[in-house]
This record gives C-alpha cells, sequence and structure tokens, in this order.
C-alpha cells in the first residue's frame, strides 16, 4: 500500500472541489483532488452546463419570433444540432481538459474512490484495486455533491426513471414524458423536452404550486405559461404506483384516482448527500448525512477544525455558483489557518473567509420560458421573520425597453424592502431575459445599499433595467 503527504487533500474534483484546490495552491500549500467519475463533476456533464446548451436554442428562437421582421425569417429548431451543442459544451463527456487545466494549476490528481480513515487521513481504491494512503498536515475538504433522491415509491426503482443526469444528456425524446415534482429541474426540463420533440409532457407536483421557493405570482406566471405552452401540470397530487409494461410503457397511478401513460418518467424531487460510502464513522459522523458546516466551511461535530465540506454536501445552498463561492471561502481559510492567520473562531460576517451571502443573498435563475430570478427573500420569508417591510411590484413590459426588446413583452417584478434599515431584502423577476438584470439586485443586497442612494443609480435607456427606476419611483422616490 502506497503512501503520500499533502498539505490539503480534496475529495470531489467537481467545480467545487476545483475551486477550494486552487485557492489552497494559490496559497502556497500542495493539494491533490481525489475523483472517481469524471473531473469536472456533475454541473459539467450533467447538470447546468448541457441543461443550458440545451435550453438556449429554445430562447433564441422564442426570442426571435417575438420581433416583428425576424420571426418571419424564422423556420424551425434543428434538434440534431442542438443535441450536438450540447455535445460540444460537455466535451463529449471526456475529461481531458479539466485534466489538462488540474495540471496546469499544479493540482495533483489520484484517480479512484475515497473514503475518510481517521484524522486527516484518507484511503483510496484506486479503479485497478490497489489503494493509497493519503495524510493531510492541515485538512481535508469534502466535496462529494448530492445526487438525485428517488422516492420509495412502489414500482419506482424498478421501472429505471431519468434522473437528471438522463435527462440532460439523452439524445432522442421519448414520446411522452412524465415529471415527478416541480422544482427548477423539472420545470427546466419540462421546457427542454416540450420543445425537442416530446408530445405529451405532464409534471407531477406534490405541492400546491410549481417552484415552491419562489413568490406564488412566479408560480403562478409559470404554470399559466405552460398550460400555452401545452405541457400538463398536475399539483396537489403524487405518484401513489409504478408499472413498467411489457411493451415498455408506463403507467403512473395517481393518488388523485388518475392514471398518467408515459414512455419515460424523469424524477426531479430533491437531492441526497453523497456521504454514504465515505468513511464518515471513521471521524464519528452518521453515513449518508448532510455535513454540517460554520461560516468557514468546517465541519462543526469533528474535533480539531482539520475537516471541511463545501458545495452541496453541506445543504446551504445547493447551487453550482454558491459552491464555488463556498470553495473560495474554504480554501483561503485552509490558508490563513495554515499561516496561523486565522484562529478557531468562526470569522466575522463579510470576512473573506467567511460564507454569508449563501444564506442573506443566495441568486437563482430558472431557465424556463419566461425565466424566474430572484435573490434574497420572498415577502412570505420575510415577514415570517416578523421584519417590517414594504412590497413593491411593477410590470415589466410597461419598461420602453422591455417593449422593444419583445413585441408584446410580458413580464413582473417584485422588490421587497425592510423599510426600517431602508434596504433590499429581496426581488423576484419574471420575463424574457431577466436573468440579466440579477446582479445588480444581489449587488444591492450584499451591500445593503440605501434605497436613496439606489435613487441615484440610473439605468440606461431604453433598456430593461430601466424596471429599476420605475420600482423606485413606485415605491416613493
Amino acid at each position: 500500500m502506497a503512501a503520500k503527504e499533502y498539505d490539503v487533500i480534496v475529495i470531489g474534483a467537481g467545480s467545487t472541489g476545483e475551486n477550494v484546490a486552487d485557492r489552497a495552491v494559490k496559497g502556497g500549500l500542495r493539494a491533490v483532488i481525489v475523483e472517481a467519475d469524471l473531473v469536472g463533476g456533475e454541473c459539467s456533464y450533467w447538470a447546468c452546463v448541457p441543461s443550458k446548451a440545451l435550453l438556449r436554442p429554445l430562447q433564441a428562437l422564442t426570442a426571435a419570433q417575438s420581433v416583428a421582421g425576424v420571426r418571419e425569417a424564422i423556420t424551425k429548431l434543428d434538434v440534431a444540432q442542438i443535441f450536438a451543442r450540447r455535445d460540444s459544451f460537455t466535451a463529449h463527456w471526456n475529461d481531458k481538459g479539466q485534466t489538462e487545466w488540474l495540471h496546469s494549476a499544479k493540482i495533483d490528481l489520484v484517480r479512484g474512490h475515497a473514503r475518510l480513515s481517521g484524522e486527516r487521513k484518507v484511503i483510496v481504491t484506486e479503479k485497478n484495486g490497489s489503494t493509497l494512503d493519503l495524510t493531510a498536515r492541515h485538512a481535508v475538504a469534502v466535496c462529494t455533491g448530492s445526487r438525485a433522491a428517488i422516492p420509495a415509491t412502489p414500482g419506482l426503482v424498478e421501472a429505471r426513471p431519468w434522473t437528471s443526469r438522463e435527462a440532460t444528456s439523452a439524445s432522442k425524446a421519448p414520446n411522452r414524458l412524465a415529471i415527478l415534482g416541480g422544482g427548477v429541474v423539472a420545470c427546466e426540463m419540462g421546457t427542454a423536452w416540450s420543445r425537442l420533440g416530446t408530445q405529451e409532457v405532464t409534471i407531477i407536483q406534490r405541492g400546491p404550486r410549481l417552484i415552491p421557493n419562489c413568490e406564488p405570482f412566479a408560480s403562478a406566471i409559470l404554470q399559466s405559461a405552460f398550460e400555452r405552452q401545452g405541457v400538463t401540470v398536475l399539483t396537489g397530487t403524487t405518484i401513489r404506483h409504478v408499472q413498467r409494461n411489457g411493451d415498455g410503457t408506463l403507467d403512473l397511478s395517481l393518488d388523485s384516482g388518475k392514471t398518467v401513460v408515459a414512455d419515460e418518467i424523469l424524477v426531479a424531487t430533491g437531492r441526497q448527500p453523497q456521504t454514504d460510502n465515505l468513511g464518515l464513522e471513521t471521524v464519528g459522523l452518521e453515513p449518508g448525512s448532510w455535513l454540517e458546516v460554520d461560516d468557514s466551511l468546517r465541519v462543526q461535530a469533528v474535533a480539531g477544525g482539520w475537516l471541511y465540506a463545501a458545495g452541496d454536501v453541506n445543504h446551504r445552498a445547493l447551487l453550482t455558483h454558491m459552491g464555488k463561492y463556498q470553495a473560495r471561502v474554504c480554501g483561503d481559510a485552509i490558508v490563513a489557518r495554515a499561516e496561523g492567520k486565522l484562529d478557531d473562531s468562526s470569522p466575522t460576517p463579510w470576512s473573506r473567509h467567511a460564507a454569508t451571502a449563501d444564506t442573506v443573498a443566495v441568486p437563482q435563475v430558472i431557465f424556463t420560458e419566461p425565466e424566474v430570478a430572484a435573490v434574497g427573500l420572498t415577502e412570505q420569508q420575510v415577514r415570517a421573520r416578523g421584519m417590517t417591510v414594504r412590497v413593491v411590484d411593477y410590470e415589466i413590459g410597461r419598461v420602453t425597453g422591455a417593449a422593444l426588446y419583445a413585441d408584446g413583452y410580458t413580464g413582473q417584478a417584485r422588490m421587497v424592502v425592510d423599510t426600517v434599515r431602508n434596504v433590499i431584502v429581496g426581488m423576484t423577476l419574471v420575463g424574457p431575459s431577466v436573468a440579466e438584470l440579477l446582479h445588480a439586485a444581489t449587488i444591492a443586497i450584499v451591500g445593503a445599499v440605501p434605497i436613496d442612494r439606489l435613487w441615484h443609480a440610473v439605468p440606461a435607456y431604453p433598456t430593461i433595467s430601466e424596471v429599476w427606476l420605475r420600482l423606485l419611483e413606485t415605491f416613493g422616490l
């Protein structure tokens, strides 16, 4: 059994793990990443990148069709070219480019399955069956992410359901697709496959509305859009039994008494941590659990402050950009502690060694038609916290820039203002291309920019960003 020592061991070579290792190396430490699958992780091959590669051509076509003089020149989608473009963005599921980047960044790579084996120790089982003992001088960072959670519905596992992996990598549209769940994956993939050749898409949501973590008006707008697009949305119900028939079709029995027939079923009901075979029991943790961390991303339940967890696995904010953000904080904190420049207490808020944006200002875009973009808290969330707030709504289509952007532009903006501090604490936008408006709201919230100061941030005319001026005017400035 071979053995090696590093300053930092990172388990998981997704975007989060890559960023932890990169920050550690840039801080003068020696780091190694252990990965059993493709370097680059879920986002690069089965999530953000391929899903948006599928969705972007659909948005481009819709945008063109919304402008007179252009729509007449548009014919139809070339689905084969869309799949080819998607495959190019995933590098055809080949991680050669990602491994070359690791080498250029001076990060070592060990391919194999990693398990904790005690304090600062990791044992790797390589693909040829040999094992390698790794020891960390300073820290081990768990960046193993999450995977799709499959409910214990009778017959579901036996039906060989799609998860987000199959939904983003398939190159043939099923004739009938049922989607279990009503969150981001369900809505984005419902949008994609309804435009890429699937004749019948049925979304089955247990709760009363789609995207339940968003403002209710966003859910209502999105459901109406799905219905106009021919997508069936069933809320307040779920599947009680699944049967795969001899001809390959699926019978889905709902608790409402309805039966849905499909050719494939996509399960999009949430995520679970990839920690079940990680050796957590060797350091006093429960296998398969989420890893609770402090703001410097240290696992709180492990003595000695040497174990860190960044990204999905800590369950703070399951988004790629937030995982990367946590990774930068994590890597910098490891370096600072190695240099004796950071004590064992959690760093103060807004320190570069503390992750706080993942609790107060998490931006997210749902790339449906229309887009949904949100950051901060919803009206319901702030009122539940007992905050004194004022909610300001504005129809984005009334803005000249929006009317010029698309004929008949429709959309909605909501600004949630903490009237005690006089700052924005939440923003939700629904409409074509609203994703590009979101970062301004994120900066306003993170920076706690007073409303009176924002009045002097003048939006260019005629752009959709003029909605900021209209929201502030409606507020009373």
